[in-house]
Protein backbone atom coordinates (compact mmCIF):
# COMPACT_ATOMS: atom_id res chain seq x y z
CA UNK A 1 0.00 0.00 0.00
CA UNK A 2 1.60 3.13 -0.72
CA UNK A 3 1.72 6.18 1.93
CA UNK A 4 -0.20 9.29 2.25
CA UNK A 5 1.75 12.25 -0.20
CA UNK A 6 1.39 15.34 1.75
CA UNK A 7 2.57 17.19 -1.22
CA UNK A 8 -0.15 15.58 -3.38
CA UNK A 9 -2.45 16.57 -0.48
CA UNK A 10 -1.76 20.46 -0.23
CA UNK A 11 -1.82 20.74 -3.42
CA UNK A 12 -4.98 19.87 -3.76
CA UNK A 13 -6.09 21.30 -0.78
CA UNK A 14 -4.62 25.26 -2.64
CA UNK A 15 -6.16 24.27 -5.70
CA UNK A 16 -9.80 24.39 -3.97
CA UNK A 17 -8.64 27.34 -2.19
CA UNK A 18 -8.03 28.76 -5.51
CA UNK A 19 -11.14 27.62 -7.27
CA UNK A 20 -12.85 29.55 -4.34
CA UNK A 21 -11.30 32.59 -4.63
CA UNK A 22 -11.41 33.18 -8.76
CA UNK A 23 -15.20 32.65 -8.71
CA UNK A 24 -14.85 35.45 -6.09
CA UNK A 25 -13.17 37.16 -8.60
CA UNK A 26 -15.29 36.28 -11.71
CA UNK A 27 -17.96 37.89 -9.70
CA UNK A 28 -16.20 41.22 -9.18
CA UNK A 29 -15.80 40.83 -13.23
CA UNK A 30 -12.15 40.17 -13.01
CA UNK A 31 -12.34 37.45 -15.59
CA UNK A 32 -8.57 37.71 -17.15
CA UNK A 33 -7.18 37.46 -13.30
CA UNK A 34 -9.78 34.83 -12.41
CA UNK A 35 -9.00 32.55 -15.26
CA UNK A 36 -4.92 33.03 -15.03
CA UNK A 37 -5.20 31.98 -11.24
CA UNK A 38 -7.16 29.21 -11.77
CA UNK A 39 -5.11 27.87 -14.30
CA UNK A 40 -1.80 28.48 -12.49
CA UNK A 41 -3.59 27.36 -8.92
CA UNK A 42 -5.06 23.83 -10.81
CA UNK A 43 -1.90 23.07 -13.08
CA UNK A 44 0.12 23.41 -10.28
CA UNK A 45 -1.12 20.33 -8.61
CA UNK A 46 -1.77 18.72 -11.64
CA UNK A 47 1.91 18.69 -12.22
CA UNK A 48 2.57 17.39 -9.60
CA UNK A 49 0.05 14.35 -9.27
CA UNK A 50 1.47 13.70 -12.94
CA UNK A 51 4.88 13.55 -11.61
CA UNK A 52 4.23 10.84 -9.36
CA UNK A 53 3.43 8.07 -11.85
CA UNK A 54 6.69 9.68 -14.66
CA UNK A 55 8.62 7.56 -16.79
CA UNK A 56 12.32 8.36 -15.50
CA UNK A 57 13.90 10.52 -13.48
CA UNK A 58 14.12 13.07 -15.95
CA UNK A 59 10.51 13.23 -16.45
CA UNK A 60 9.84 13.22 -12.76
CA UNK A 61 12.25 16.31 -12.37
CA UNK A 62 11.32 17.75 -15.20
CA UNK A 63 7.15 18.06 -13.75
CA UNK A 64 7.99 19.36 -11.04
CA UNK A 65 10.06 21.76 -12.36
CA UNK A 66 7.25 22.68 -14.55
CA UNK A 67 5.00 22.76 -11.17
CA UNK A 68 7.04 24.75 -9.73
CA UNK A 69 7.02 27.92 -12.13
CA UNK A 70 2.99 27.19 -11.86
CA UNK A 71 3.34 27.92 -7.76
CA UNK A 72 5.79 30.72 -8.89
CA UNK A 73 3.13 32.36 -11.08
CA UNK A 74 0.28 31.90 -8.47
CA UNK A 75 2.50 33.86 -6.00
CA UNK A 76 2.65 36.68 -8.44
Amino acid sequence: MVGRNVIVEKSFALALQVIEYSETLEQAKKHVVARQMLRAGTSFGANIKEAQSSESKIDFIHKLKIADKEAHELEY
